[in-house]
């Protein structure tokens, strides 16, 4: 029987003691390096190094983070039992108590790993497992999905982070990742197997990436093999406009790439920027290329959007879908500020020493890059996790192989 169908069989006959069974990560991927999303040991180590020397840019990054009050031990978790986004005609809307709570998680992991004070990382833990013992729900209208992608993708990391520390209990972190594989994960696959009932290009790029980041933090986390590739799978060959050929779905000869929420507006346009960074990061950081598939098809589109927001012009093909015809690229939002652009710059500039000048030139104008709640207070100042400055900066090449000898 097919996973899913033994996944929903189970959900309705037998209840969740059968589906904790089902779910328990097996030795089938052990493989996974830890820690290994957005963040390897390595990156903690440059950041820690960097800070302790007072090397910039890190130092400003560090001082963003510092200033941010999701990094405070004063931080008051407040997990739910449910979470619901986007108004159904039932609940109220109380999703902002999970983005921020998630945001905190994660910026108090940062600043234990590059402090080593692990009075953060008790905080950092008590937002966890307050989370894993209490969330059962995560509903809403359509909306929910979005909260299924980005919350995943963001509590998966924290988790992620902290899954070394010594006073995480081991039953606890199991809890949070059991948490995971039977809230999370399912709404991901099946958002990204059905479209919650619509035709396939229906959804916006944005949708299918968050679900996407999610499921492959999700795998990562509970060493899930098979959940990781069904995510990797997507990115190459899924029918939705997350999919890397749908997203960046028109290339031009003089290589940029134009991106399927351009003709929308460029707040969400930027979003894809967000969501696709982490999904690519996370996969690197297990071995897998995908900044480089398709002969740097990401690139193309990542230049493409930085171009257009820093103020130029970008050619432009009308877009078509089963809902909208755009014949023209919107200027709505245009020049949107997100804390994205650093992971970009440091893996395409700097690590691989290739020609990104756009990207280059919105890392400089955003430097140092905060977190969530340094970007407004609502939803989309926190769709990102942010701090690219401090976690993403990477050495310049001379001076990494002069290292590396």
């Amino acid at each position: 029987m097919h996973f899913a169908t033994l996944h929903k069989t189970l959900c309705h006959v037998v209840g969740m003691t059968a589906l904790a069974i089902l779910l328990t990560p097996s030795a089938q991927a052990n493989s996974f390096v830890h820690p290994g999303a957005l963040h390897t040991q390595a990156d903690f180590d440059r950041m820690k190094s960097h800070v302790a020397q007072g090397a910039q840019p890190w130092l400003d990054g560090w001082n963003r983070l510092l200033s941010n009050n999701h990094a405070s031990l004063n931080w008051k978790p407040r997990p739910l039992a449910e979470v619901y986004r986007g108004k159904d005609g039932t609940h109220g809307e109380n999703y902002a108590t999970l983005f921020n709570d998630a945001a905190a998680a994660y910026a108090l992991a940062l600043r234990w790993q590059v402090s080593g004070d692990d009075a953060y990382a008790d905080k950092a833990i008590s937002i966890l497992d307050g989370w894993g013992a209490t969330l059962t729900t995560v509903g809403g209208n359509s909306d929910r999905f979005l909260a299924s992608g980005i919350y995943g993708y963001q509590l998966a990391n924290a988790a992620e982070i902290m899954r070394g520390y010594a006073k995480w209990p081991a039953p606890n972190f199991q809890r949070f990742q059991q948490m995971m594989l039977t809230i999370f994960y399912p709404m991901n696959h099946d958002f990204l197997t059905r479209h919650n009932g619509a035709k396939i290009d229906h959804y916006w790029a944005n949708w299918d990436l968050a679900n996407m980041d999610s499921m492959l933090a999700i795998g990562i986390l509970t060493d899930r093999r098979d959940i990781y590739a069904e995510a990797i799978d997507y990115f190459k060959h899924g029918g939705g406009n997350g999919a890397i050929d749908h997203l960046v779905w028109k290339l031009y000869l003089d290589g940029l790439g134009q991106t399927q929420e351009s003709g929308r507006d460029q707040g969400h346009n930027v979003l894809n920027v967000a969501l696709l960074g982490v999904f690519c990061q996370m996969a690197w950081n297990q071995k897998d290329d995908l900044f480089g598939y398709e002969d740097n098809r990401v690139l193309r589109g990542m230049e493409y959007i930085a171009k257009y927001n820093l103020g130029n012009d970008v050619p432009y093909t009308p877009y078509h879908n089963s809902d909208v015809t755009q014949d023209v690229i919107s200027s709505a939002s245009r020049g949107d500020i997100r804390p994205v652009w650093e992971l970009f710059y440091n893996h395409y500039a700097v690590l691989k020493g290739l020609d990104a000048p756009n990207i280059r030139a919105f890392a400089e104008q955003v430097r140092p890059e905060g977190g969530g709640g340094n970007y407004g207070p609502n939803s989309g100042g926190f769709d990102q996790l942010g701090y690219g400055t401090l976690t993403f900066t990477l050495d310049p090449p001379r001076k990494a192989e002069h290292q590396a000898r």
